[in-house]
């Protein structure tokens, strides 16, 4: 399924979701079970990442990585981590499932209390997040089993010959 058109299946989904509903899904088990176009997925289907025991990440695992140092580390922290200002993206992804991700991202949250008054704005209208949250989930997705360590990945692997077409056709 391109990307465009499961980020379309998950925005129309959400929309006739009740948006009282509680996010409870799991994860689940990350390990790769399939590959389209150098982005790999879980058995369940959602994206997730491919680590070659030297280390080296696959080329969606790496984009998450920048992409996310652009657009979601200045509240959340490096490496997922959260801040004083935003929680910890590696904590909530295990118990967070890729649709429950995704409706988060496209829809932001409101959590008010006696005691806080958090609010994450609704991120659908920047392309420079919605072009490249898989990317971002994967990453994050990683960061959250242990499968990959703080900082920069050391080695990736080389662009697959069609993400810049899916990247440029999801900014057109």
């Amino acid at each position: 399924m391109t990307k465009i058109l499961r980020m379309t299946c998950l925005l129309a989904g959400f929309l006739m979701l009740p948006h009282t509903m509680a996010f409870a899904d799991p994860p689940g088990d990350p390990k790769a079970v399939s590959n389209a176009n150098g982005e790999y997925q879980d058995a369940s289907g959602a994206p997730t990442y491919n680590i070659a025991k030297d280390g080296t990440v696959d080329w969606y695992t790496n984009v998450g990585f920048v992409q996310y140092g652009a657009n979601c580390l200045s509240c959340h922290g490096p490496d997922g981590l959260g801040s004083s200002y935003a929680p910890s993206l590696a904590d909530a992804l295990k118990t967070l499932s890729y649709a429950d991700f995704t409706a988060t991202v496209i829809a932001g949250k409101k959590d008010v209390n006696n005691s806080s008054d958090l609010v994450w704005r609704r991120l659908r209208e920047n392309k420079n997040v919605m072009c490249y949250l898989d990317p971002i989930y994967i990453y994050l997705r990683a960061r959250s089993t242990g499968a990959l360590g703080r900082g920069r990945p050391d080695k990736m692997v080389t662009p697959p010959p069609e993400f810049d077409k899916s990247v440029m056709a999801c900014f057109s």
